[in-house]
């Protein structure tokens, strides 16, 4: 069965950092494209950052260039947002979503119709 699940979401004040988490179920983990979306109320999903966890190739939106990090671990089937610099306009829900046996692509991968597979979102806000 496909899960993914988020976790690590909590409030933190701007310039401050916070990592999350997407733990998959096996299946889903391995060779895959696994990426992280944001959504704020009225908006669309946008793309925040994508791995291919058989490579760890990593895939960043201009916006969290240099302050997210996208990264794995392998022994547990989970795949981290690391944010560090955290503004106000980061605030949003996060959420993980998986395309299976597919390596991410490079112009696509922050489009949310590659995802077939999402979690239920962990919440971020941040406080100016």
């Amino acid at each position: 069965q496909v899960q993914l699940v988020e976790s690590g979401g909590g409030s933190v004040q701007a310039g401050g950092s916070l990592k999350i988490s997407c733990s998959a179920s096996v299946d889903t983990y391995m060779g895959s494209c696994i990426a992280w979306f944001r959504q704020v109320p009225v908006k669309e999903r946008d793309g925040v950052a994508a791995i291919y966890t058989d490579r760890g190739q990593p895939y960043y939106a201009d916006s969290v260039k240099g302050r997210f990090a996208v990264s794995q671990d392998n022994a547990k089937n989970t795949v981290y947002l690391q944010m560090n610099g955290l503004k106000p306009e980061d605030t949003a829900m996060y959420y993980c979503a998986a395309e299976l046996g597919s390596v991410c692509s490079a112009y696509r991968w922050h489009n949310e119709r590659e995802y077939y597979y999402w979690g239920q979102g962990t919440q971020v806000p941040v406080s100016s």
